[in-house]
């Protein structure tokens, strides 16, 4: 599907196999997961527009056209886990809104619980750029993705880095008009909901809370 965008860099690729091992401390799932997150918003990012200054600028050694990004955009991580992507994202749109949705997925079900919305009334922005690392069987997702279209944002694009083929493929299905950047797409999806081999339970590994899940 075209609206997937799916990672084809070495450096992406040896991150997340890095990322996966069970051995790893809290300390390197952040870190590993902000690397992997700068990577993924290079390519996410390479489409935004730029507009020239109105007037020439001066270098040190002549003058030249500036550019800048003029568009609006937000960022939303989703509670807890989208918050491991977060830092990366900021860094590169130093300017964006930062707007957080709570979710969660409730074990029984498997269905998304909504717990946190406090976006405003009115949207201001030109694209949002949803972040949480693992979509499983996209409902978490596709929740966000929902709330984010009847806020009115023109334009959403969703960053994971781990995600179910059966997941994803659903999600572009059904909303064509979103842009899907992700690291790596595994084929398993069991029955508990979980992605294999996957990155295990980001909110868990990146907050150190696996001992009390």
């Amino acid at each position: 599907m075209s609206n997937i965008h799916v990672s084809n860099h070495p450096i992406v690729q040896q991150k997340i196999s890095e990322l996966r091992s069970v051995t790893n401390t809290p300390r390197q799932v952040r870190e590993l997961t902000d690397s992997i997150g700068r990577l993924l918003m290079y390519e996410v990012t390479q489409d935004l527009e730029l507009t020239p200054s109105s007037e020439p600028l001066q270098s040190p050694v002549g003058t030249y056209t500036g550019h800048q990004i003029t568009s609006k955009q937000a960022l939303v991580p989703i509670l807890r886990s989208g918050l491991g992507l977060l830092s990366a994202a900021s860094d590169l749109l130093h300017n964006a809104e930062i707007r957080h949705l709570g979710l969660f997925r409730e074990e029984s079900t498997l269905q998304p619980v909504e717990y946190y919305n406090k976006l405003p009334k009115r949207c201001g922005v030109d694209e949002c750029i949803i972040l949480d690392p693992m979509i499983a069987t996209g409902g978490t997702a596709e929740a966000a993705i929902q709330i984010i279209k009847d806020w009115g944002v023109p334009r959403i694009k969703f960053v994971a880095i781990c995600v179910s083929k059966k997941g994803i493929e659903r999600l572009a299905a059904k909303y064509p008009e979103v842009g899907f950047y992700v690291g790596v797409v595994d084929e398993v999806l069991d029955k508990s909901g979980f992605v294999v081999p996957g990155i295990g339970d980001c909110g868990d590994r990146l907050n150190n809370t696996m001992a009390s899940a």
